[in-house]
This record gives structure tokens, sequence and C-alpha cells, in this order.
């Protein structure tokens, strides 16, 4: 008569200010880190660090925004972005990243698109730039 439907209801995770975590973090939906999180994570969702928390962590995620303190790796499928009052200490491998004015973000970056356009070609196959010659440089080596 009823039928059954699996239906998954995914509840983001709130780390709240004065709250110390130790461990590892695989979770489904977001994370929101307003206390202090030590270990690394790996969510399938969005991860938050809010302008009270502090990661000391490796973190993977789809997006990832910063606004207090990180000091490990990133690894985002989408965007990170680091707001005026955000701290990376650490490397980032993003396909897009945004850095406020006032962020600060010490380490390596290396972006890479998964799906890349159908028509580039590599700067190193590319032809070099020649600059164009004025009309009266081409009448000069007409006539010269």
């Amino acid at each position: 008569m009823f039928k059954e439907t699996k239906r998954l209801n995914l509840t983001d995770t709130l780390i709240g200010q004065g709250t110390h975590v130790e461990g590892k973090m695989i979770c489904e939906a977001g994370l929101r880190i307003e206390g202090e999180y030590r270990g690394d994570i790996e969510c399938s969702g969005d991860v938050i660090i809010g302008e009270c928390g502090i990661a000391r962590s490796n973190i993977i995620a789809r997006d990832v925004t910063i606004a207090g303190k990180v000091f490990g790796d990133v690894s985002t499928k989408g965007r990170l972005t680091i707001t005026a009052t955000g701290q990376l200490h650490g490397n980032i491998y993003a396909q897009s990243f945004v850095m406020q004015d006032g962020g600060i973000f010490t380490g390596a970056c290396k972006m890479d698109r998964s799906q890349e356009q159908p028509h580039s070609r590599s700067l190193l196959d590319a032809e070099p730039h020649q600059p164009q010659q004025s009309a009266k440089e081409k009448r000069q080596a007409q006539a010269g």
C-alpha cells in the first residue's frame, strides 16, 4: 500500500566555538568549524572554517571557505575561497581559487580543470608572437 522510499536526509555538521575535536572526519553533508579541529577531513559537501575556527587539517571537499585559520593542505573539486579574515598555511589543489583583500595564504597553489577546452593547446606548442609591422615599415620592406 505504501511505497517505501529511501530518502537520504543529510544534516550539516557543526563544531561549535569552544569545542576541541581530534581525529579523522569523513562526512557526506556540509561541515562548519567554529571551534578547533585537529585531523584529516574528507567531506562530500562543503567545508566552512568560521572566523573563530582553527583547523590543523588536510581538507578534501567539494568547496571550501576559510574565514578562520587552516594549517594544512586543501584540495577541492570546486572553489576555494579565503575571506578577508581567513588564513591558509599550506598548499592548494583546486579548480577555482578566490582570495579576498586581507586574506593570508602561504604555500603553493596548483589549479587544474577537469574538463579542458577542446581547442586549447600547450604554450610550448604555440607559435612565437610576431609583432605586426606598421604601414611605414611594410612600404620600406617592399621598396628595399
